[in-house]
């Protein structure tokens, strides 16, 4: 065999809870799983300041110490985790193959695949800047934070209008800017937010720039589009919630993809259209997309494969 294919049991891609947890997993039923990182080692967490939500933490953590945390775990029991991005997989016979942007190909028994979704956002150089210290793309994650202060949303569907009414229970007053003069949201969601008090919607706004200085964000300029008129709103957190992206490209052709991108995966379990591939955490949750329940799944797509593994033996 060349000494650019190698062989293994369990090849995991994509690092973050899900990743890492399989990991542990695969690495304690002895699979000797191979991980590669990705993109984004960490995965979402890593751009996020605070965790005080996932259990084991009494005190919060850093998200980026989290995930430093969970991969010297899985390297304890075994896993080789590599700094690296897989480009294309075959998943049509066996073994199943994929190709590192090395140039290795890895031939593995079993594939787990937690490669994440991608919160989408406006593309401003400020959201940039104060990404982590006052913006936030997940309102159930960082919303604790912002208890008691004025706070501002962005986006016009169902995941806007529930993290803006979820947001209204924790914070003084929820500033929801969409472009156009009616949500697209349900019209249950749509209700929901017109009978929040402390919700004021600006409609036909779209956020030009967020402001602040070395403590983080203290306001949003945002510009109505009708008339060019800009206005600046006192908040200290501003939740862009325009959808997310599943990174699942490299998969299309190979497996069953929802028309939203994420991995179709058997209801209640974790197993793909094709035998012997896993999908785990943000890649096929469109709904729950927090970290412990990325982690629950990385368990189940772990234990699958082992199980999987044997039955074939």
């Amino acid at each position: 065999m060349s000494e650019n294919i190698e062989k293994n049991k369990c090849l995991i891609i994509g690092s973050g809870p899900a990743g890492y947890t399989a990991a542990i997993y695969a690495g304690r039923a002895d699979l000797k799983p191979i991980v590669y990182q990705g993109l984004q080692p960490g995965g979402q967490l890593t751009i996020t300041t605070e965790v005080d939500n996932f259990p084991g933490y009494p005190e919060g953590v850093k998200g980026p110490e989290m995930m430093e945390d969970l991969k010297k775990q899985s390297e304890r029991f075994g896993t080789d985790v590599r700094f690296g991005i897989i480009t294309r997989v075959d998943f049509s016979g066996k073994p199943l193959k994929a190709w590192a942007d090395d140039g290795k190909e890895i031939r593995a028994d079993a594939v787990i695949i937690a490669t994440g979704a991608s919160a989408k956002w406006l593309g401003l150089e400020s959201e940039k800047k104060f990404m982590g210290q006052g913006v936030s793309g997940c309102a159930t994650c960082d919303g604790f934070f912002y208890r008691g202060q004025d706070v501002a949303i962005v986006g016009g569907g169902d995941t806007a209008a529930e993290e803006a009414t979820y947001l209204a229970k924790l914070c003084r007053k929820v500033y929801m800017i969409h472009r156009r003069d009616e949500l697209r949201a349900s019209k249950a969601m749509q209700h929901k937010v017109r009978n929040t008090p402390n919700i004021e919607m600006l409609w036909s706004h779209v956020p030009v720039e967020v402001l602040g200085d070395f403590k983080g964000v203290n306001g949003l300029r945002v510009k109505n589009v009708k008339t060019g008129e800009e206005r600046d709103l006192p908040v200290t957190g501003f939740f862009v919630a325009i959808g997310h992206q599943p990174n699942s490209d490299i998969f299309r052709g190979q497996l069953d993809i929802h028309e939203n991108g994420y991995i179709v995966t058997i209801p209640g379990s974790t197993r793909t259209s094709v035998e012997g591939v896993f999908a785990a955490g943000d890649v096929q949750d469109h709904y729950y997309r927090q970290a412990v329940t990325a982690a629950g799944t990385g368990c189940m797509a772990a234990i699958e494969a082992e199980r999987y593994l044997s039955s074939e033996k």
